[in-house]
């Protein structure tokens, strides 16, 4: 329970910390009444847009209602739509946490075997190819084999569609399209561009981590039992090479929620990414404000779960902190 407890606090603190930091910072990008009106304006409309978007008082107030209304889950009304922010963010989010899921399911499923074959050999042909294809996932820039992708299997074989969701069902309230033919061919690809960099990611930590506990005291006593390969390497290494793994995954799949901006913006899909473009581009400060606070949210609570199975994992985590 005091494991539990310190984390929750430390996330706590991460999350004020980075609301004083989010909000000082957007508010010192720039004036959002020079986007929203129109220069045409007299000095009284402009006051009066100042007045009614309460810019007109000290930032320490102005952050203290924010904070008030935060409380309540309220991050402010967006200037450009005139809507709560988070509705805004919630209404895009489920196309983002869709493409985010597909990508980083890809990256389990092909990443951690391709990483233990490569760490089980790692200078055989299987090996040395592996970590050579993951090479080019680090290297290649995202939106250019986003652009490449869209030439070769939307514009030349005409497989799958280029841009855009699909179409979509709604279920428990939530609009999918994984669930419906159309929606999943529009997927693919953004998803798998997504993914790609994911994936070269896991293949590097499951290999180094394959590498690590291969010659661990338990694997050679395993070994020694005569216990088949099968297990030695399903039930004594994977659990144990996993630990890194999944820490650096939960961190990963915060940011492509948070930031798939690049492949959103490539396939014009409806996410979360696009509508944080324009609001940088109008300075619509609720929208930017809230978008940054929900991501810090995300990754505390994404590091917080990562923490606690971490410790389901590896014991010894507990009772260090308990000590």
């Amino acid at each position: 329970m005091g494991y539990v407890l310190n984390r929750l606090m430390q996330g706590l603190l991460v999350i004020a910390v980075m609301a004083v930091l989010v909000f000082v910072g957007v508010y010192a990008i720039g004036n959002p009444v020079d986007m929203l009106i129109s220069p045409e304006a007299d000095q009284a409309e402009i006051e009066a847009t100042i007045v009614r978007m309460g810019l007109d008082k000290p930032l320490w107030q102005q952050f203290l209602t924010f904070v008030g209304g935060a409380l309540r889950g309220d991050l402010g009304t967006s200037f450009i739509y005139n809507e709560p922010a988070v509705r805004l963010i919630l209404e895009r989010f489920p196309a983002t946490l869709e493409l985010a899921l597909a990508a980083i399911l890809m990256a389990i499923l092909i990443g951690i075997p391709l990483g233990v074959i490569a760490g089980l050999k790692p200078d055989g042909l299987a090996g040395r190819s592996i970590m050579t294809v993951s090479i080019l996932g680090f290297s290649l820039p995202t939106f250019w084999v986003g652009m490449m992708f869209i030439m070769v299997f939307a514009v030349n074989l005409g497989w799958l569609p280029s841009t855009g969701r699909g179409e979509t069902v709604e279920v428990l309230g939530v609009r999918w399209s994984f669930l419906t033919a159309d929606g999943l061919a529009h997927l693919v690809l953004p998803a798998v561009n997504l993914a790609l960099f994911k994936t070269s990611l896991v293949i590097r930590l499951a290999r180094a981590g394959t590498r690590e506990v291969i010659g661990q005291d338990y694997i050679k006593f395993a070994r020694a039992k005569g216990l088949p390969e099968t297990r030695v390497i399903l039930v004594h290494m994977l659990k144990n090479m996993m630990i890194p793994v999944v820490t650096v995954l939960g961190l990963e799949f915060g940011s492509v929620v948070a930031f798939a901006v690049v492949t959103e913006t490539v396939f014009a899909w409806p996410g979360i990414g696009k509508l944080l473009i324009a609001s940088i581009v109008h300075l619509d400060r609720p929208v930017i404000v809230a978008y940054l606070m929900l991501t810090v949210m995300l990754f505390v609570s994404i590091n917080f779960l990562v923490d606690l199975i971490y410790a389901i994992l590896d014991p010894r985590v507990r009772r260090k902190e308990a000590a």
